[in-house]
């Protein structure tokens, strides 16, 4: 291998489509994202990308067959809109290799004829949040109001040193092309898979553009995460509740 491999896997036509891109970050927020719009709507897988900018590591499913990580491409059908879905297993390790793999990233979108780029993450609060808020990001003034007539927030000073990694750089990369990009953020507490998160800014996305989803199986998943962190704070108030012999007068 050298550098990076495209493979095109199947052929399909899109109509305006626009890029969602839902790569592995905090919370995992986006990845969820663009996988429940995969378990949602028909779609086709385009291309494969392969890098060694990628963890040295394979994957291996429920039968035993071992593939290497990969970044993956969908053409999804919602009905309303053509999306390409952008997801993958990794981002790249290195600070050259983001930056090789947005450009690639963007050369693949611009192939296919996509118009507009939406990157989805997560924003870390450093504590749980019941009722996660959405932040965004854009490369033109023009496209803040759509988002704040849907309760989008754009906070200043937020997010905190920025956008890091592909989501980031698909913005600032896509607005050298002359793409109009979106970066949504949902709240997330940052050290758990938040499934909750990734609905907030499934909503705010599919307002923006028109289609309509459902939210089932996130809903199945938020449940299972609120019995995880139950027990975590369970744990924790065991761990810090004084044994019987501490419980003395002090005076």
């Amino acid at each position: 291998m050298d550098g990076i491999e495209v493979d095109a896997v199947a052929e399909y036509t899109l109509t305006d489509p626009v890029l969602i891109e839902g790569l592995p970050g905090v919370g995992h927020v986006g990845k969820l994202a663009a996988e429940h719009l995969l378990e949602e709507f028909p779609s086709t897988r385009l291309f494969e990308v392969v890098s060694e900018e990628f963890p040295p590591q394979v994957t291996v499913d429920d039968e035993g067959v071992a593939r290497l990580v990969h970044a993956s491409f969908h053409a999804v059908d919602t009905g309303d809109r053509d999306l390409l879905v952008l997801t993958g297993d990794h981002q790249a390790q290195t600070n050259r290799g983001h930056y090789t793999l947005a450009s690639q990233f963007l050369d693949i979108a611009e192939s296919v004829g996509v118009t507009a780029v939406y990157a989805l993450g997560g924003v870390p609060t450093g504590e749980l949040v019941d009722d996660p808020g959405v932040l965004a990001a854009v490369t033109e003034d023009g496209l803040r109001e759509p988002l704040e007539t849907v309760g989008v927030q754009f906070r200043e000073g937020e997010p905190a040193g920025g956008i890091v990694g592909v989501s980031g750089l698909l913005l600032g990369l896509a607005a050298r092309r002359g793409v109009p990009a979106t970066c949504l953020m949902g709240e997330t507490s940052g050290y758990l898979v938040d499934p909750q998160s990734a609905r907030a800014i499934l909503e705010v996305l599919a307002a923006q553009l028109g289609f309509t989803v459902e939210y089932g199986s996130l809903e199945e998943r938020a449940a299972e995460m609120a019995e995880v962190v139950e027990k975590i704070e369970q744990m924790q108030m065991q761990q810090t509740a004084p044994a019987e012999d501490d419980l003395r007068y002090i005076g």
